[in-house]
């Protein structure tokens, strides 16, 4: 399975980002993230994501590796991305959204969607 999601991953590189050859180095980036979750006191698990991501204005994609390690048991390794987008609706008020995806060996993939804003004081 990991074989697979790393030919994915490999498939999903050359073509998404194939078109975006062209583009300056100074759009890409490196988005090291580290997530823990707790419930009260109670430790709940960590997922540590690498994302290579390129941006463009307000738009944004990134992938990569992800290790998840759930409160008990061995940590696994997988895939995760996401892509979003911010936009003014007002002088000092942004909107955002982005879409998220995370697959791992032993689990269902999973997906994530958020939406928000921003007020500048």
């Amino acid at each position: 399975m990991i074989k697979r999601i790393a030919l994915g991953v490999a498939a999903f590189g050359a073509l998404a980002l194939a078109p975006l050859s062209a583009a300056k180095a100074g759009n890409w980036f490196v988005n090291p993230e580290w997530n823990g979750a707790w419930s009260g006191s109670t430790y709940g698990g960590a997922v540590m994501d690498v994302g290579i991501g390129y941006e463009s204005g307000a738009f944004y994609i990134q992938g990569g590796p992800s290790w998840l390690q759930p409160q008990a048991g061995d940590v696994e390794m997988g895939f995760s991305a996401k892509t979003g987008v911010s936009a003014p609706v007002a002088d000092k008020i942004d909107i955002y959204g982005e879409v998220s995806y995370a697959k791992y060996e032993n689990i269902d993939a999973g997906y994530g969607l958020k939406l928000g804003g921003k007020v500048k004081f």
